[in-house]
C-alpha cells in the first residue's frame, strides 16, 4: 500500500515538475512561429523586389526563399510595379517642364507664329465672308471661314507661292487655338501668339498615348514569341517577358529627349501622328485591316508625312497573300479621307443625291449576292465614288494642292537645316535634289529621272523588304517583327531627301520597341535617340546664336559627317534585323515533332 502511493506521488511529482518544461516549449515555439513569419514576409519583400529589379533571375536565385501564399507575392508585385509606373510618369512630366522652362531663350518660335497666323486667317476669311460681327464670330461662319480658305489662298498665291502647307485637321486645330487665343486677347498681334499651352497639351496627351500603344505593342509580339537569340531577353520568364520588355520601351518612348524637346522646347506637333501609326500597327498586328486604313487616314490629315509609311501596311497583307487584307487597308483609308474632306468634295446637293445613290445600290448588292465582309467593300467603295463625283460636279481639290502637294516640293534640297542621313553624304559630295541621272525622249514627250526619284525608288524597295520582314516574323512568332515596324520611319529618314532635323523623330520613338527585341537593337535606339536630339539641339542654338551656345554650335556642325555614318549603320543593323531570316531558338530541353523545318540541316522523315 504504501508502495503503492509512494509511486503515485512520484507521478504527480513528474507531471508537475514536467508541466513547466512544456509551457517553455510551448512559449518557445511561439516565438519561433512568430519569428519565423516576420521571416518568411522579410524574405518574400527581399524576393518579390528581385523579381521585379531583375527578372527571372531574381526568381530562380531566390526560389528556394519562396515561402509566402501566392496571393501576398502577387500583391507586393503590383504595389511596386504601380510604384515605377508612377515615378516614370512624373519623371516625364517633370522633365517636359524643365525643358519648356530652361528652352525659352533658344526657343524656335517660327512653327508657332506660323500655325497662329493660318489660324488667324481662318478668322479673317470668316469676317469676309458672314454678315456682320455676330455672325463671325459664331461656330458657322468659323466653319465658312475654315472650308474656304484653302480656295482663297490657292487663288491668290503667286507664282504657286502658297505659303500654307497644313493638311485639313492640322489647320482645324490651329483655326480653333486661333479663335481661343483671339476670344481672350483680341489685341494680340500675329508675331506674339498667346496661351500656347493648349497645343502643348495635345503634345502631352499624344506622347502618353504612343508610350501605351508601344506598350500594348511590345507585350502582344512577346507574349506570342518564340524565345531569342538574346539570352538577357530570355532569362525572362515567358509569361512575364511581354509586360517587363514593354514596360521598358514604354518607358523609353515616354522619356524620349528628342521628342520632349520637340515638343515642348522647340515647339513642334510632331507627336501628333505618333499614335495613329503605333495603333495602326496594333490593328495590323491583330488582322483589322479596314481599322489599320481609317487610323492611317486620320494621322496623314494632320501631318502628310506619315503617307511616307503608309505603303508599308499594303505592302504587308501582299506579302502574305491575303488580297482582302489590301483591299480592307485601301477601303479604310480611302473612306476615311473621303469623309474628312467630303465637305470640300461635294459643293451641291447634286453630288450629295449621287453619292447616296451609290452607297444605296452598293448595299442592295451586297444584299443580293452576301458577300463576306460587305461593310468594308461597300464603304471603300462609297470613298472612291465621292473622290469621283467631286471631280465631275466642280468639287475643291485646293486641299490636296496646298495640304500635300505643295508640302513636298516647298523645299527643293537634298537635306533641311542639319541632318544625318544619306543625302547629307550627297550634299556633301557636290549632288542636288533635280540632278538628273539619266533622260529619255518618247515621241514629244521628254522623261529626268532625277536623284529625287531614285531616292523614293530606293525608299520603296526598302519598304517593301520592311514588310516582307514583317509578315515573316509574325509568322514565324520572332519578336523582330517589332523592328520591322519601327524600321519605315529610319529608312524613310535615311535614304530620302527633303528630309528636316526633327523627321528622325519618330524613328527614335517607335524604335523603343528595340527593348523588347535584342540588346544589340536597344543600343541602336539610343544612338539614334541621341542623334536625333542633337540635330534639333542644333538648329535651336543656330536659330539664336548666342554667345554661349557658339562653342557648341560649332562642335556639332564638325560631326555632321560622323553623325550621317553612324545614323546609317544604325540604321543598316535595324533594316538587316528585319529582311534576315533565322530558325527560332528553342527553349532548353524542347522537342519538336512534326515537319522538319525547311531551314533545318536534319535529313526529313520518309513517309511509310
Amino acid at each position: 500500500m504504501e508502495t503503492h502511493d509512494n509511486l503515485q506521488n512520484a507521478e504527480l511529482w513528474t507531471s508537475a515538475d514536467q508541466l513547466p518544461i512544456d509551457t517553455a516549449i510551448a512559449e518557445t515555439a511561439s516565438k519561433y512561429g512568430e519569428h519565423n513569419f516576420e521571416r518568411k514576409h522579410a524574405v518574400t519583400c527581399r524576393r518579390e523586389f528581385l523579381s521585379f529589379s531583375f527578372g527571372g533571375m531574381g526568381i530562380r536565385f531566390f526560389s528556394h526563399l519562396q515561402i509566402a501564399s501566392r496571393p501576398t507575392r502577387d500583391l507586393i508585385r503590383r504595389v511596386l510595379i504601380g510604384l515605377l509606373i508612377a515615378t516614370i510618369f512624373l519623371a516625364g512630366i517633370q522633365l517636359r517642364r524643365w525643358i519648356g522652362e530652361n528652352t525659352r531663350h533658344v526657343r524656335y518660335q517660327h512653327d508657332t507664329v506660323n500655325g497662329f497666323y493660318w489660324g488667324s486667317e481662318v478668322l479673317k476669311e470668316a469676317r469676309r465672308l458672314s454678315p456682320d460681327e455676330r455672325s463671325a464670330n459664331s461656330w458657322t461662319g468659323f466653319c465658312r471661314g475654315y472650308l474656304a480658305l484653302y480656295d482663297r489662298v490657292k487663288h491668290k498665291a503667286y507664282e504657286n507661292e502658297y505659303g500654307l502647307d497644313y493638311p485639313p485637321l492640322r489647320l482645324l486645330v490651329m483655326a480653333i487655338w486661333a479663335k481661343q487665343v483671339r476670344d481672350g486677347f483680341p489685341w494680340v498681334d500675329n508675331e506674339h501668339p498667346k496661351l500656347v499651352n493648349p497645343l502643348l497639351k495635345i503634345n502631352f496627351i499624344c506622347e502618353l498615348v504612343s508610350a501605351l500603344a508601344i506598350f500594348l505593342l511590345v507585350r502582344e509580339c512577346l507574349r506570342r514569341s518564340q524565345p531569342t537569340q538574346s539570352s538577357l531577353m530570355n532569362r525572362l520568364p515567358q509569361q512575364h517577358r511581354g509586360w517587363i520588355c514593354g514596360l521598358a520601351a514604354a518607358s523609353a518612348a515616354w522619356l524620349e529627349p528628342s521628342m520632349i524637346l520637340d515638343a515642348h522646347g522647340w515647339p513642334q506637333w510632331d507627336a501628333w501622328i505618333l499614335p495613329f501609326y503605333l495603333f495602326a500597327a496594333l490593328a495590323a498586328l491583330k488582322n483589322r485591316w479596314f481599322w489599320c486604313g481609317c487610323l492611317l487616314a486620320v494621322g496623314a490629315m494632320f501631318k502628310g508625312q506619315l503617307l511616307f509609311v503608309t505603303p508599308f501596311f499594303v505592302f504587308w497583307p501582299l506579302w502574305q497573300k491575303r488580297w482582302p487584307g489590301v483591299l480592307r487597308v485601301l477601303a479604310g483609308f480611302t473612306a476615311t479621307a473621303a469623309l474628312i474632306v467630303s465637305l470640300w468634295l461635294l459643293r451641291t446637293p447634286a453630288a450629295w443625291v449621287a453619292l447616296a445613290s451609290v452607297a444605296g445600290i452598293g448595299l442592295l448588292f451586297v444584299a443580293r449576292f452576301k458577300f463576306a465582309n460587305e461593310g468594308a467593300g461597300v464603304t471603300g467603295a462609297v470613298g472612291c465614288a465621292a473622290f469621283v463625283i467631286g471631280a465631275f460636279t466642280g468639287g475643291s481639290f485646293a486641299w490636296l494642292q496646298l495640304g500635300f502637294i505643295y508640302g513636298s516640293e516647298h523645299y527643293p534640297y537634298l537635306f533641311i537645316s542639319s541632318c544625318y542621313n544619306f543625302a547629307s553624304l550627297l550634299a556633301g559630295a557636290g549632288w542636288s535634289l533635280k540632278d538628273s541621272l539619266f533622260s529619255a525622249h518618247v515621241g514629244s514627250l521628254h522623261f529626268d529621272f532625277t536623284l529625287q526619284w531614285a531616292l523614293r525608288l530606293l525608299y520603296l524597295v526598302a519598304l517593301a523588304l520592311c514588310a516582307r520582314g514583317a509578315a515573316g516574323h509574325w509568322q514565324n512568332r520572332d519578336p523582330r517583327v517589332l523592328i520591322a515596324i519601327a524600321a519605315p520611319w529610319l529608312l524613310m529618314f535615311a535614304l530620302l531627301g527633303q528630309m528636316h532635323e526633327r523627321y528622325l523623330v519618330w524613328g527614335a520613338v517607335v524604335s523603343a520597341v528595340a527593348l523588347g527585341v535584342s540588346i544589340r537593337l536597344s543600343i541602336a535606339h539610343f544612338i539614334i535617340s541621341v542623334a536625333s536630339t542633337a540635330m534639333i539641339v542644333q538648329v535651336m542654338l543656330t536659330d539664336k546664336k548666342l554667345e554661349a551656345t557658339l562653342p557648341t554650335i560649332d562642335v556639332l556642325k564638325h560631326i555632321r559627317l560622323y553623325g550621317s555614318i553612324v545614323v546609317l549603320t544604325c540604321v543598316a543593323v535595324c533594316l538587316w534585323e528585319t529582311i534576315s531570316t533565322r530558325i527560332p531558338a528553342l527553349r532548353h530541353g524542347e522537342v519538336r515533332s512534326g515537319a522538319t523545318p525547311s531551314l533545318s540541316l536534319a535529313p526529313e522523315l520518309e513517309e511509310a
